[in-house]
């Protein structure tokens, strides 16, 4: 069983995350560090993925900013999404060789994850494909995935709704899908769960699913150097 460490963040900017996973990611192409699974949440953002239509940005620069909302294009797959407190962002950075080189199953496997910590919280979500893909609660989604693969090394990931503010999603059309809303577990439950809490869950999940002997470490990454295993913690 190949080994993953675990790393909650807690709240991060998107910049600053997407710089450590491509350090992350550029680092664990080179063998030079280890699987990793990122949890954390960030402030409230827009993204755009590769295929994005930017006509589903329904807010104009000046709504943005009196709503604290940054933008950014970024290389993941999918359409437009929103992150923000509340909302768990998990993003795996894994060797898929040998055995997992599967871009289908990839995504099926973290829908699986989802799902099963969903019920851990007493919500029976079901995972969806095509253009629907992520996992959802009847007529509304629960959680969001967008990825991107390189040599078979995985970044970028999913966006899971705990305690969301729902609002925000007003202002896009959640990943290109109209006519379908979106939900968290605090809506579906009426109850506030800690954002580790449901981390806690995820990496579990996250182990059982990927044949992972998962190690929660604290502390961040540090800033790799080009051909050398970086400090951890």
């Amino acid at each position: 069983m190949r080994s993953c460490e675990a790393r909650y963040l807690g709240r991060m900017g998107y910049a600053e995350a997407l710089a450590l996973q491509q350090a992350l990611h550029d680092a664990r192409k080179r063998d030079a560090a280890p699987d990793t699974l990122l949890l954390l949440e960030h402030p409230p953002v827009i993204t755009l993925g590769r295929g994005a239509n930017k006509a589903n940005v329904l807010a104009d620069e000046i709504v943005r900013q009196q709503r604290g909302v940054e933008l950014f294009e970024t290389g993941r797959g999918g359409d437009v999404t929103f992150h923000g407190p509340g909302q768990l962002v998990g993003y795996p950075i894994i060797n898929l060789t040998p055995d997992r080189c599967d871009v289908r199953r990839y995504v099926q496997d973290l829908q699986e994850v989802l799902v099963r910590t969903a019920h851990d919280f007493g919500v029976e979500a079901e995972p969806r494909g095509g253009e629907f893909v992520g996992v959802w609660v009847d007529d509304k989604k629960l959680a969001a995935i967008g990825i991107r693969i390189s040599r078979w090394v995985t970044m970028h990931g999913f966006a899971f709704n705990v305690t969301t503010d729902l609002s925000y999603f007003d202002l896009i059309v959640p990943c290109g899908i109209r006519g379908h809303g979106v939900t968290s577990l605090q809506q579906l439950t009426g109850k506030q769960f800690a954002l580790q809490e449901v981390a806690e869950c995820v990496i579990a999940h996250f182990g059982e699913v990927f044949n992972r002997s998962m190690s929660v470490v604290s502390g961040q990454p540090l800033q790799y150097r080009e051909h050398e295993r970086p400090a951890l913690g």
